[in-house]
């Protein structure tokens, strides 16, 4: 976390003001109330939570190919503990989460690039991936805690056949089992009526601080602001330096200025093609806090000599 005063650019999680904190609080006192909650928790996750992530997946998956995990995180570490040896290719986007390339890393896997346009991974580019990679497994993993709170670690981890049986061996190895208590909670949570309306107020504030950075950037950077995409969703905003620029050098700078940002190195599995950095509006109070980041960042820039439109 950034020190005291310095806007949050950085974070991958929700501005407390964002969270569902009031509806999250009484899920989880109902369910400590609830008979049975102190007791260990079927390994797989209890039934009714399974069959949720199952139906949010669709394609007429059931309980049975569900298994229930602390959060993303951890999903990501057992799908490549069971089913990828050593030196095996893994297929990721470009640029992509550093947490799997952290984990592909760890396990001895090899990251294999895939690069993305404005609708996601160019699925020409991914078919080409698995021909020339061999790469032929596909896990789908979910999570509750961004759109909740980085306190609420649940997760599924989606597979059929085999798979599955390989996946759910090593989980009980890692993670025996998560707590009862938060999936109790987390299945109150979605069977609330404040849910979707959680979901739609979130969303629409999202868009907000997403606009407000943008219209930010456009006053301040606009020769760099020209080349961002604005996605239709999610916490980030990608920002492409002019050429030769110091990643590490922009982000202390930044920092000294009072804001602190991510740089693009950690998120691409080989070398980018050119400098970047992300920016994060999801982790900040409100509009006003976001145009002042951008200020800051614009100083920044000046100071370290990267000029607008080099």
């Amino acid at each position: 976390m950034p020190p005291p005063g310095v806007i949050a650019f950085n974070s991958g999680y929700l501005h407390s003001s964002l969270q569902p904190e009031q509806v999250l609080g009484a899920a989880v006192a109902r369910a400590a109330r609830r008979p049975g909650t102190w007791e260990r928790p079927p390994l797989e996750g209890l039934t009714p939570l399974r069959a949720w992530f199952a139906r949010e997946a669709g394609g007429g998956l059931t309980p049975a190919h569900v298994l229930i995990t602390s959060g993303g995180q951890a999903a990501l570490t057992t799908v490549l503990r069971a089913l990828t040896p050593p030196g095996s290719p893994v297929l990721v986007e470009s640029p992509t989460y550093p947490g799997a390339l952290s984990v592909a890393r760890a396990a001895g896997l090899r990251p294999v690039p895939v690069p993305m346009d404005d609708d996601g991974v160019r699925l020409d580019l991914l078919e080409d991936a698995f021909t020339a990679t061999g790469a032929r497994v596909v896990v789908h993993i979910s999570s509750l805690t961004k759109p909740t709170s980085p306190t609420l670690r649940v997760g599924a981890l989606i597979a059929q056949g085999p798979v599955m049986e390989r996946l759910r061996a090593i989980q009980v190895v890692d993670n025996f089992f998560v707590p009862r208590l938060l999936q109790e909670a987390a299945l109150d949570l979605l069977g609330a009526p404040a849910w979707p309306r959680h979901l739609r107020t979130l969303a629409a504030s999202l868009r907000d601080r997403r606009d407000a950075m943008l219209a930010a950037l456009q006053r301040d950077l606009p020769h760099l602001a020209s080349a961002v995409r604005a996605p239709a969703g999610g916490y980030y905003l990608w920002l492409r330096l002019p050429g030769g620029t110091d990643e590490t050098a922009l982000v202390g700078a930044c920092l000294r200025s009072g804001v602190a940002i991510s740089p693009g190195r950690p998120y691409f599995a080989s070398e980018a093609m050119a400098p970047h950095i992300r920016l994060s509006y999801s982790d900040i109070a409100g509009t006003d806090e976001i145009t002042d980041g951008i200020r800051r960042i614009a100083a920044a820039c000046a100071e370290t000599g990267v000029r607008d439109g080099a």
